[in-house]
């Protein structure tokens, strides 16, 4: 009955579940757009765990946040997937990789991972931003991790794979974002040469009791330890699931086990906790 009353439809009408959506893309892209107008972006912070002792911190990872007009700090699951590939996308980007780089810049004994995509690469602001930086202070790159997820990097191959050469040069390593979400061939590692993957959080979610999951991380992580690839789990939840993950080898974990991405930085709560105060 459903699909009959949809198929009677004025042609030309949208269906009601379109419609919704329309709406929902333009209201994000808005509130997007006026976020990046008026200043309201910040970075949320998540602790990325090492696997093995001593289990410090391996390193952050910055996600770029907009508030909306009532001052709520939005989450980009919220926004991105409708404003990536628009420019307010790219500023978004410019944006987070600004904020990143200072917060390295405040805090030297930080490293920090900005998720970035390969539109990013022919943005003549986001390139300019990473040269200034650099430049002031070439040590930086060392402290900073450009994660690139599987499908941004198959758009352009060619161009990341030249990117990533110039910059890994300059002490920045990268991280490829979504480890096992799409068709990313050997032949394809061979050619990127990341330093690290970050499995994809849907086959880590309840790992500890799905067979079929556990069977491709091993397979994923065995694929990355061919490449000498660094591999960090992300979504972890449970300590069931932390367990197993360690027990197969993974070398980083991140997730709501260790804590959610907070707005305040978690260095300075663990800086805090050390002195006392």
């Amino acid at each position: 009955m459903r699909d009959k009353k949809l198929a009677d439809l004025p042609e030309g009408s949208e269906s009601p579940l379109n419609t919704a959506i329309s709406v929902r893309d333009r209201s994000a892209l808005q509130m997007a757009t006026d976020a990046v107008k008026h200043k309201q972006c910040k970075l949320a912070f998540q602790s990325v765990m090492q696997a093995q002792p001593p289990h410090d911190v391996a390193f952050y990872e910055g996600f770029i946040r907009v508030l909306d007009e009532t001052g709520r700090v939005i989450p980009a699951r919220e926004f991105m997937p409708q404003v990536e590939n628009t420019p307010i996308g790219r500023e978004l980007d410019c944006i987070a990789l600004e904020m990143g780089l200072r917060t390295l810049v405040r805090n030297p004994d930080i490293r920090l991972s900005i998720n970035m995509s390969a539109r990013s690469i022919g943005y003549a602001r986001w390139s300019r931003l990473l040269e200034k930086f650099l430049k002031r202070d070439s040590s930086l790159g060392e402290r900073l991790i450009l994660e690139i997820s599987e499908s941004s990097a198959m758009q352009v191959p060619e161009l990341v794979v030249d990117f990533m050469d110039r910059l890994q040069e300059r002490g920045i390593a990268f991280a490829l974002d979504d480890f096992g979400a799409s068709n990313f061939s050997f032949r394809h590692f061979r050619e990127f040469l990341f330093d690290a993957a970050k499995i994809d959080g849907q086959f880590v979610r309840g790992i500890s009791e799905n067979p079929d999951n556990q069977a491709l991380v091993r397979a994923l992580i065995a694929v990355a330890r061919e490449f000498e690839i660094l591999v960090t789990a992300e979504s972890v939840e449970t300590q069931q699931d932390a367990e197993f993950l360690v027990a197969s080898g993974v070398d980083c974990l991140q997730g709501f086990l260790f804590g959610a991405p907070s707005v305040s930085p978690p260095w300075k709560q663990i800086t805090s906790s050390k002195t006392g105060t």
